[in-house]
Order: C-alpha cells, then structure tokens, then sequence
C-alpha cells in the first residue's frame, strides 16, 4: 500500500481584508491507495493550522499572517478498515511560484509505508502451515523506523504510537520505555502512558543535536513479571531547513597573477550547513552578488556553485592598474534555491600578484659625473630608473651593468636598496695623466627575468660620461723598498746609494726634496735635492736593529704643490758579514775533581757573534805562560766546535784556578782571543761529585776566615741578648714605680666620653625651682633635726679658707695649696653637698647678669713681679701680669 505525493505543489492564495487566507488542494495532490484499492481514507495534519478533508484538500483552520516563507507539516493517512498508519511531508509555497519546491530525498523516503500506530509485541508459537502436517515458527515482526519531524510546533505531548500486548486481555499489563531520550540523558523527551502504552514525544526536537533514538520498550504484568520480551524502538528525527549555511572565514583571502589567463584558480571559499547534507536543506550553492571594482569589466570571476572555487573568466587583470578585488560571495542551501533556501554571504579579497611586465627605463639617456684622482669608493653619479612593477620585489629591483667604455674595471654600478637608484661608484684609481674622461655605456635589467612576451625597452640603455679631475699627487720611489748590499763596517762618509722619487705630475713642474723619517740607529743621512744616501757611522751587521743581516730605513719625500703631497720609501741594506769578532769561551765557570778521574773534565766550546764562515771550527789551545797552566792541565779536542779540558797530574790542591785559553776562529784572517774560566777543585764522594766540606774548600776560604766568621756571629747573638735583657729591667722598673695620679684618671691611658647632654628641654619634668637661688633659708632652717636633701646646703658655720699672703714666698706655694684642699674636703657647706647633680635644662632666661658685666679687678694694686721666681711654667703669666723688662 502507498501514499502518493506529486513531486511539486501549487498552492492558490487568495487573500482580502479581514478575511483569512484560504488555500485549496485539488483532490489529486494527497493520494491514497491500499491493497483492496479502497478510497476510504482519513487524514490527519501535524499543524493545527491546516487540515485535510477526506477528499485530500487541504485547507487553513484559522486565520494565518503570512506566507512569505514556505510552510512544512506533516499528513497522516489512516484506512478505515485497516488499523495501520502511514505518513508523508507536505511544503506549502505561494501560488504562481515559478520554480515549485522539489520534493526532497528525504520526502520521498517519508512516502514508505510505515506501521507506527499499533506496535504488538512479537509472539512466539507454532501454527500449521500446511496439509502434510508440517510446522514453522512465526517470524518476529521488524519494526519500522519511527520518523519524527524536528521544530515540531505542538501541541505536546504529542502521540508517536501505541505499544500493545497480545495478553493484555488476560491479564493487566504496564508499558515502560528505556533509553537515551528517556530514562537517560537527555531523559524526558519521550514518555509512555504505562496503561494504554500510548508513546509521546514531550518537546520539539534538533536534529542538529541528535538525529536519532534507540528505545526498548518492556511489558510487564501488575507483579512486575515480565510478560513479553523487550522490542527495539528507532526514532528518526525528520531535518528541516532550519540552518543557514556558515562559511569557515568571514574573510578570505586569495591571489592570481596578472595577465592570467580565463580559467585560471584563484582561491576557494567553504561554508558549511548544520542542516543534513543529504537533503536539500544542507545542499550548498555559492554565487557571486558583486565585484569591486568594475575594471576592466564587472564580471573579472566567477565561482563553481557547489565546489566555492573562483576562477578568472576574463583576461586583463593588470597590477599597476588594480592591485586588489573584493567579491562578495553569497552561500544559500536548499540547492541554491533563493525563494525557499537560507543565504549567508562572505568576502573574498583577491590579491593581482605582480609579475615583471615592466622593464626598468632610466630617466634620462645621458648622465655625467666628475671624480678626484686617485680617490676610491667615491660615487661619481646616480643613475635615475623607473619600474612600475611592485617595489623592493625582484620584478621592481635593478640591475646595472657596465657594457663599455671601462676595460680596466676602474668602475661599478651599485644598487640603492631604497631608491633602487644605480650608484657609479669608484673602485680602482683613475691617472689625470692617463685618462682625463670616460664614456661609459650602461644597461638596466632587473633581478627577476622579463614575463613572456615583454621585450626590453630601449630607455633600459644610456651613456654616462666621467671627467677626471687633477690634484696635486706625492712622489712615488720607482723601487720601494729598495734594496742594496754592502760590508758591515763601512766607515762614516759613504755613499751607498742615490733613492731618488719622480713627481706624477707631468703637467705641473714641482720641486721634490727629500728628508729621513725613520733611522733606528741613526747611521744615515739622504741629500735634501738630489736624495743621496750617506752613512754617518760604522754599519754593524751584528746591532740589535739589524734584523736577518737587513737593515730598513724610511725616507720621505715631497713636493713644493699645493697642498703639499709627499710620500714615503724603505731602503734595505743587506750587510755582509766580515770577521770582526772573536769568539768567547763558553762556559765562564766549572769544577773537577781534585784528584784525575775518568768523569773529572770540562766540555769547552765558543760562540762567536760573525756568521758563517768566520765562526766554528774553533781552536782551543793553552797559553805558554804562566807554565803552571800548561803543567797541570791539558785540553783535547772533541770536534770541531767542542774540546775537553781536564787535570794533567794525579792531584790538584782545592781551590779556584783562573786558567786562560787561548779560542781562535775560522775566519780569514781568523781572529783569537784569550779567555779565563774559573775552575772550582774540591774533593769528591764516590761519586764524583763535589762534598760541602770541599765546596767550602775549593771556594777559597782557610781556617783564619772561618773563625773570624764565627767569632763575629758570636759577637751578633751577644748583642742581641744584651738588649733583651736591658728590655726586661726596664719593664721591671716600670712596674716597681709608683703613678702619681690615679690610672684612672690618667687621660693619656684613657678614652673620655663627652656626649651625654641628657634629653629635651621640652621632654624633660623636672621642679626648676630647686636650680634658682633661694631668696630665705627658712624652710632649711625649720627642718627636723636629721631631716635634709642632699642638694641643699648645710645651715652651719663655714668653715675658713687659709688667707694667700700678699707677697707670697715662692717655697709657700704647696703649702698654700695643700691647706685649701683640706679645707674645702672638710667643708660641708661647699657644694655639691654630697650629692652629683645633673642640671641638663637651660631654661629661656636667667636671675643673674650677664658674664660680660664682670669686671676683674684692677691690677695696678697687685705686683704679678713674683711669678718670675716660679720657674718657667709661669713665664708666660710673669709676662702677661708682671711687666718687666719688656715694659
């Protein structure tokens, strides 16, 4: 059994004020056929805004607003005989659409039959099926997918099948479902009614978020025993277009070369559509809505509908004219469908990439420069280009290129980085005297080759012409260094040699004069005019500023041009070495055995400072006088540079000898000389080695100096003790002498402390009455017998101070003061009164006068003429006081 759809519906709209909107269905749009090709049909709509008379027209309940997008629901179809149900979508558009909505795949797939209304469970039993008495098994039914539409509008819960028992007449049956969806998250969508086994679905549904459901359903008697076995229950979620397309970029970016060719790539664009991909809902078709800008023409790309690739459907993209498109893409699903689909829109930015169409062109065709002589690394000129190709790119970079008129590469062509200006750089002097100008032919290419079919511009080539200029330059030696060969010991006045500068001014006559600029040894002179070197001294080939037998000085030399220019040369003299010196035995000291044994010898040899061949072989031999030499020694020769010199007799007394040997060289003539070594002669061990007591010995000293030694080392330490013993006594007396003041008041062994000045005046709370003068001594007075602070003054007789005469005798002076210090020790009434007092408040004012307002008494009455006789630590008193002499 089917029920049929037409892939297309027509829907007429007739609309009027305050009248609803009524839209009508022929018959033939919603047909129904079933296996006894019945008509009795009856249909049900899933929106409850329309509905479906049994004669298949459809029609509106209420009023509805609008229609500008299209409306989808959902129609069952019921036979009257028959308890099955089957369903299919319908999609509503405007009457007079030209391009009526397709009927989807998954519309088509809706159209299956579907058992969905009464769900039994499957029994298992035998029934005979056929007359030899053979049986079979019933087949478990397979149940159908249950397909619900997503966004569903209500009214909820809406009722998805019935699930029933074979058994519910005999015994009471409850319904349960299990599953995601249900019991498990995200539990509560779908519910059973555990009496009737009706199945809702309680909320709209996404597809979006889950496209599926897989349920169990359970029948279980009134103990919970179950009664059948659990059935599968699928539930498909019908996609409906409710997703726009999204593209993965808001901005996309891409880039084609100029002059491309039409059917050249560009980029891609991708949007994607939550919607299922294989219906028309997530079916993505791209378009271009617009391009900016409009050169050279509005249509410079086009896009592949279901891929997003763009491409060039038109040649002329030029760079230099527009570097960059922005194309606006559009993405609508539904197959592109713009009446019934969801759009999005993107932008594609497209980058012209450059490519080198341009040949560079120099700005003029001839350019000119002038440069110094003799100057390197001076930029002559700038050679101007332009290139209309992208800067600082390979296709805009210049190259530059000298094709002639400089063979011997006096110049080049350097590139500027920023301004891609050409550089005429020197790079090797250029001679006035040899070329006063250049006419130079210079080509212009870039770095990256020309494109295909672009040729060379004839302003890629130009002339630069160079005008040297002509300074004044230094006198060159024509040899330099300049090398000569002579004997050492040439003698002061000789000429060795004429080291003459030429002037490379030809044009210009100037004077050249020479003068030394560096003589180590200050050996030679040179000629102010004519540059004649002349020695002033000995040349001595073996002088410490003679290096490899070469020695070097400088000499300079200039001109009278302005400005002035010199320059400077090197003359070598190689010295040839002559015989004059002698050679010197080596070594200066040794020491042998006394007695002659077979290791008791000396190897001699000499150095000699001459060289090849006034040295070695030398000739070692003994002189005849004094004859004890010849006696007691001997030498012998080793080889040619080395001899032997050992004891002639058995036994030589310890001691020092000074014996002479006579060395002569090879030189011709051979020069000799006669050298003294030192010979040491001391008793040896059994090993031939000198013992202390013979080094002693053979150092020269006898008994007399030994003791003489001794005694004054005996002399030294006896001093010594002496004076530690006069240490110690006079430590003793130190200590045994008593100190006339007490230690610790000696200020010589002791630190005084003079920093403490109490506190504040303003922090401090102290009874200032007790420092001011007490104007009565009545409150002393009445005071308990006993009863008195340390810091008031007796109430008692004074005691009496001894009387200083008038004239004092010199030997009365201790006495005098030995009588007032008793008598103020015995006075109670001085202060402190017993007590130490710290006054640390000055107060703001005070009861007495002012110091300066004392006036010593006059010194006319008192004769000062005794301080005199008081020695001299009164001799400055006796000369302030007393008058005198110097009165």
């Amino acid at each position: 059994c089917d029920l049929r759809t037409p892939h297309g519906v027509n829907l007429t709209v007739l609309l009027s004020n305050s009248v609803p909107l009524s839209l009508s269905l022929s018959a033939s749009l919603v047909k129904f056929e079933d296996c006894q090709r019945s008509r009795e049909v009856g249909f049900v709509s899933s929106d409850p805004n329309f509905s479906v008379r049994p004669d298949g027209t459809v029609y509106t309940e209420q009023e509805v607003a609008n229609l500008s997008e299209p409306v989808q629901f959902m129609v069952t179809a019921r036979g009257l005989h028959d308890p099955h149900i089957w369903e299919t979508t319908v999609k509503l558009a405007l009457a007079g659409h030209p391009h009526p909505l397709p009927l989807t795949k998954v519309m088509r797939q809706n159209m299956q039959k579907e058992r969905i209304e009464v769900i039994k469970f499957p029994r298992r039993h035998q029934r005979g099926s056929s007359a030899n008495g053979l049986r079979r098994q019933k087949r478990d039914w397979v149940i159908p997918p249950i397909n619900v539409p997503e966004n569903s509008r209500g009214p909820f819960p809406h009722m998805l099948v019935r699930i029933r028992s074979d058994q519910d007449k005999d015994v009471g049956i409850r319904y349960s479902i299990t599953g995601a969806g249900a019991d498990q998250p995200p539990s509560g969508i779908y519910n059973i009614d555990p009496i009737s086994g009706n199945m809702f679905v309680t909320q709209p549904l996404d597809r979006e978020e889950r496209a599926s459901f897989h349920l169990r359903a359970h029948a279980v008697d009134m103990n919970g025993n179950q009664v059948e076995n659990p059935i599968d229950l699928y539930i498909y979620v019908i996609d409906m277009n409710d997703n726009r397309p999204e593209f993965q970029n808001q901005v996309y970016n891409g880039s084609v070369a100029e002059g491309s060719k039409p059917g050249s790539s560009v980029m891609q664009v991708t949007a994607a559509d939550s919607d299922d991909s294989t219906t028309a809902n997530g079916m993505v078709r791209y378009r271009i809505l617009s391009q900016t800008p409009h050169s050279p023409i509005p249509n410079m790309f086009t896009i592949n509908s279901e891929t997003g690739d763009i491409v060039t459907v038109a040649a002329g993209l030029d760079r230099e004219k527009v570097s960059q498109y922005t194309i606006i893409v559009q993405a609508t699903d539904m197959e592109g469908n713009l009446n019934f689909g969801l759009s999005n829109t993107a932008t594609a930015l497209i980058s012209i990439t450059d490519i080198n169409d341009n040949p560079p062109e120099l700005t003029v065709r001839t350019f000119s420069g002038e440069v110094p002589e003799n100057k390197v690394n001076v930029v002559v000129t700038n050679l101007t280009v332009v290139d209309r190709d992208q800067p600082h790119s390979p296709n805009w970079n210049a190259v530059y290129r000298i094709v002639s008129g400089d063979p011997s590469g006096h110049f080049t062509i350097r590139t500027n980085p920023i301004t891609n200006e050409g550089m005429l750089t020197v790079v090797k002097p250029v001679d006035f005297e040899m070329n006063r100008a250049f006419m130079l032919t210079v080509v212009v290419s870039n770095q990256a080759h020309l494109a295909s079919g672009i040729q060379s511009s004839l302003q890629s080539t130009a002339g630069v012409t160079i005008s040297v200029q002509d300074v004044n330059e230094p006198p060159i030696f024509p040899v330099n260094p300049k090398m000569i060969r002579f004997e050492e010991g040439v003698p002061a006045g000789t000429t060795l040699t004429v080291f003459a500068a030429q002037d490379p001014d030809h044009f210009i006559h100037q004077i050249v004069r020479y003068s030394k600029l560096s003589d180590p040894a200050n050996w030679l002179k040179i000629n102010r005019t004519n540059g004649q070197i002349t020695t002033m001294a000995l040349l001595d080939r073996e002088s410490i500023y003679v290096k490899n037998n070469v020695y070097e000085a400088t000499f300079l030399a200039f001109d009278n041009g302005s400005p002035q220019a010199s320059g400077t040369g090197t003359l070598q003299i190689y010295l040839i070495d002559v015989n004059d010196n002698a050679p010197v035995l080596v070594p200066q000291e040794a020491q042998v055995c006394e007695r002659a044994r077979p290791n008791s010898r000396v190897n001699i040899t000499a150095s000699d400072a001459d060289a090849d061949p006034n040295v070695g072989p030398f000739v070692f031999e003994l002189p005849s006088f004094p004859a004890s030499v010849r006696r007691n020694w001997t030498i012998s020769r080793l080889s040619g540079d080395y001899a032997q010199l050992r004891l002639r007799i058995p036994y030589l007394e310890p001691g020092v000898y000074e014996i002479p040997i006579i060395v002569s060289d090879s030189g011709n003539p051979p020069l000799s000389n006669r050298s003294l070594i030192r010979v040491k002669v001391c008793p040896c061990d059994d090993n031939g080695d000198c013992s202390t007591t013979g080094a002693v010995a053979a150092a020269g000293l006898g008994t007399g100096a030994i003791i003489a030694i001794l005694i004054c080392i005996i002399i030294l330490l006896s001093m010594v003790l002496l004076f530690v013993v006069w240490m110690k006594r006079r430590e003793k007396e130190r200590q045994a002498k008593p100190l006339l003041i007490d230690p610790e008041d000696d200020v010589r062994d002791n630190i005084l402390k003079y920093d403490e000045e109490g506190g504040g005046e303003e922090d401090q709370d102290y009874d200032l009455s007790q420092l001011q003068q007490p104007e009565s001594l009545e409150h002393i007075i009445n005071k308990p017998t006993g009863v008195r602070r340390v810091d008031e003054r007796p109430v008692i007789a004074e005691s009496q101070y001894p009387v200083r005469p008038s004239l004092p005798h010199p030997g009365d002076i201790g006495d005098f003061i030995n009588d007032g210090l008793r008598a103020a020790d015995n006075d109670p009434t001085a202060p402190p009164y017993d007590s130490l007092l710290v006054f640390d408040y000055e107060g703001s004012g005070s009861t007495a006068g002012s110091v300066s307002s004392l006036n010593s008494t006059s010194s006319e009455d008192q004769d000062y003429d005794y301080l005199n006789d008081w020695g001299p630590r009164f001799k400055k008193l006796a000369d302030l006081y007393g008058g005198g002499d110097d009165d």
